[in-house]
């Protein structure tokens, strides 16, 4: 067989390689094979030179003709097959519009974000102002401009976490009520505010305490406002989260702005004032602390005490939420379980 026939032989036998193989990377095999530098073709112009002088030039011609037809196949079968494996995961992929959707589990605010919330809602319907401010704080704003001068041993009712001597994690959200006390215009009418947040303190968690955790403090100055509006506003606001059963009872107490200060109770919600282990027999729960605010807060705040003056309660919404929904340890609020907020969807 001349080298001429046997280069036709191998470009047919590489052309029916070509066709039958139905894989990229076998294709891609057969391509080395063929082509490369080992392969047929490679070594059968090694005989070239026992060709003669006019002969060389015709098979190399030949030889050259023969590579390019077998890699020009080789190109059309790998186009080909990348289409049929594009088509092949096109019909996979194919979703039937008509088909239901996956459901998608739908998130909402937490049980504690709920209660904020809905305590805003029942403030705002008085005719409040809802105003927040910074978590890290002023120690003049948190504590001199409350009536809490430096040394005042009531500080220590409040452990505190200090990031410098004048700068700390606010223990309440009462600096919000001096800073509005400040501004306020009395001449366009009285200021009726609350002012929800995070508060910190250096404490130790357990089922009733954490070192953050939220309240809602609420002011009111005007002229001739009493302890009586303090309670009727109060009961308004235990009825609206609670129902109307409830009563509120206020007893005497001491914080250091509010000037008389009392604790307010609800009737106990596991025994309806009965008596009980949760309410420790009393039929009474406290929920909140309150009074009348103290003439010194108004006066740092730049408010005439003799003319104007006013209460304000701080209400725990953490405590709150354990009340209506029976939780006994605050920490289940902040540990994430859904197993736990699931319930509250």
């Amino acid at each position: 067989m001349g080298l001429k026939e046997e280069l036709e032989a191998i470009k047919q036998k590489g052309i029916s390689s070509i066709a039958e193989t139905t894989d990229i990377k076998n294709l891609n095999d057969i391509r080395v094979k063929l082509l490369g530098k080992k392969g047929p073709i490679t070594q059968s112009l090694r005989g070239i030179a026992k060709l003669s002088v006019e002969e060389r030039p015709v098979v190399g011609s030949f030889a050259n003709k023969i590579r390019d037809e077998l890699a020009t196949a080789i190109s059309e079968k790998q186009a080909k097959l990348e289409a049929e494996k594009l088509n092949r995961k096109l019909a996979e992929e194919t979703i039937d519009v008509t088909l239901p959707g996956n459901q998608v589990p739908a998130g909402h605010p937490h049980i504690i974000q709920e209660t904020i919330d809905e305590i805003e809602s029942i403030f705002m319907g008085m005719g409040y102002q809802v105003l927040t401010g910074p978590e890290v704080e002023e120690e003049y704003y948190n504590f001199e401009m409350m009536n809490l001068p430096k040394n005042h041993p009531a500080r220590d009712m409040q452990d505190t976490f200090y990031i410098t001597k004048e700068i700390l994690m606010r223990t309440h959200t009462s600096p919000m009520q001096a800073r509005t006390l400040e501004k306020h215009d009395f001449s366009k009418g009285p200021l009726k505010m609350i002012s929800p947040g995070v508060v910190f303190r250096r404490d130790t968690d357990d089922p009733t305490h954490s070192h953050q955790f939220h309240q809602v403090e609420g002011i009111v100055i005007d002229k001739h406002i009493t302890m009586a509006d303090l309670k009727g506003t109060l009961e308004v606001m235990t009825h609206k989260l609670f129902g109307d059963k409830f009563k509120v009872r206020l007893r005497p107490s001491y914080f250091p702005f509010t000037e008389p200060s009392v604790e307010a109770d609800i009737t106990c919600m596991n025994c309806n004032g009965k008596g009980c282990d949760v309410c420790k027999g009393s039929g009474w729960i406290e929920v909140l602390g309150a009074g009348m605010v103290h003439p010194n807060v108004l006066k740092m705040a730049g408010v005439d005490a003799e003319e104007y003056g006013g209460f304000a309660f701080g209400v725990g919404p953490d405590r709150f939420a354990m009340l209506k929904y029976g939780v006994n340890d605050i920490r289940d609020f902040y540990l994430n379980d859904l197993r736990f907020l699931k319930q509250f969807d």
